[in-house]
């Protein structure tokens, strides 16, 4: 057998590809001793890659959150009517809708109540709701309760007058009230917990001011 020294590694080479092919050698590994004959390990590359952080929902529940552009009822203190306004989460049963709506005379001389509370459903944008029309009492809201009926109602300082809104269900959503103790006084426009599923062209039904329980 003849033995065969190889002066480089093109020799080391060109026998590999007569003999095994290009894959069948270690062609590889004896260019990497011929440029690293100490054994040094190789400098890794580090591969950073940006994951994009996806924004977090603002509304997990669905529920539309308030907009600045809507000017609502301060959460704390007494607004300057000395009147504060409440709307409840509301309840459900066989598509009627049933939501309800507290005043509470936070100022420090008495209130009189007599008759219906002015209420106006407005949408996201703060835009009466299209084609919702309100009226007094639930004669057009079918199977709502009977409405009491209006009365004198007076409030002492801290006292509390409760009425109820009632509307049929719908596929779409009111988001906040317009409202004020009786037609014609200065509004006030609240948020209700909940959206009213009211939709377009319905009605939504009040009761008269009658006092708290």
């Amino acid at each position: 057998m003849i033995a065969i020294r190889p002066r480089s590694i093109l020799s080391v080479a060109l026998v590999c590809l007569l003999a095994l092919g290009v894959s069948g050698c270690g062609l590889s590994a004896e260019l990497d001793r011929e440029g690293n004959p100490e054994r040094k390990p190789t400098p890794t590359q580090t591969l950073t890659v940006e994951i994009p952080t996806r924004a977090a929902n603002p509304s997990p529940s669905g529920i539309p959150t308030h907009s600045p552009s809507v000017p609502v009822q301060e959460e704390q203190g007494c607004p300057p009517s000395g009147l504060r306004f409440r709307a409840d989460a509301g309840d459900a049963a066989m598509g009627l809708r049933a939501m309800g709506l507290d005043v509470t005379n936070c100022g420090d001389r008495r209130y009189t109540l007599n008759g219906y509370p002015s209420v106006t459903v407005l949408d996201e944008s703060g835009d009466p709701f299209p084609g919702v029309r309100t009226v007094q009492g639930t004669d057009e809201v079918s199977m709502a309760p009977e409405d009491p009926g209006p009365r004198q109602v007076t409030l002492d300082p801290g006292e509390t007058a409760h009425a109820a809104l009632y509307w049929r269900m719908h596929n779409q959503d009111g988001v906040y009230l317009r409202v004020a103790p009786e037609k014609g006084d200065d509004t006030v426009t609240v948020r209700p917990p909940n959206p009213l599923d009211i939709g377009p062209e319905n009605i939504l039904g009040t009761t008269a001011w009658q006092p708290s329980a």
